[in-house]
């Protein structure tokens, strides 16, 4: 069963159980669905259908951080629950300190001058691509990089 298809007979549940926010969001992703069909000109495979709720995700991560801002608390409610549901078709995530641990691989098999953000992204983006949101891949290698991580495993 296809991803659209688990949110399609998820959609008729909340339907039925009169779920008003899981169903809305739920058509959003299908409607997302075909909108990034017609753009890539073929028919989704799972990962582009994981590629579009990715991205509804980090458009409701967007709008809860506005929102707070703004301090519209209502929204942020709206948004965080239209966010959960979403997260929850997607892939387990890995941790911070499973990210970390395979940052810290990779700048250990890099050599020191090559050692910069962009290099240390593209080594252990395409591991983590499924698994991991990119904003807290980029929090970890910063964080690595500024600690001087890559001297503990060169001893």
């Amino acid at each position: 069963m296809t991803l659209k298809d688990r949110m399609s007979a998820d959609l008729k549940d909340a339907m039925k159980a009169r779920d008003r926010v899981r169903a809305d969001t739920l058509r959003s992703a299908i409607s997302a669905f075909s909108y990034r069909r017609i753009e890539v000109g073929r028919d989704l495979d799972e990962n582009d259908q994981l590629d579009a709720v990715r991205k509804l995700v980090k458009q409701r991560n967007d709008s809860i951080e506005a929102f707070e801002r703004g301090g519209r608390t209502e929204l942020v409610e709206k948004e965080t629950r239209e966010r959960d549901i979403l997260t929850a078709y997607l892939p387990q995530q890995k941790t911070a300190e499973e990210i970390r641990a395979v940052v810290r691989s990779a700048l250990a098999g890099m050599r020191p001058e090559i050692r910069n953000q962009g290099a240390v992204m593209k080594a252990v983006l395409p591991g983590l691509r499924d698994s991991a949101d990119g904003a807290l891949v980029r929090k970890v290698v910063l964080e690595e990089l500024s600690a001087g991580a890559p001297s503990e495993g060169r001893a």
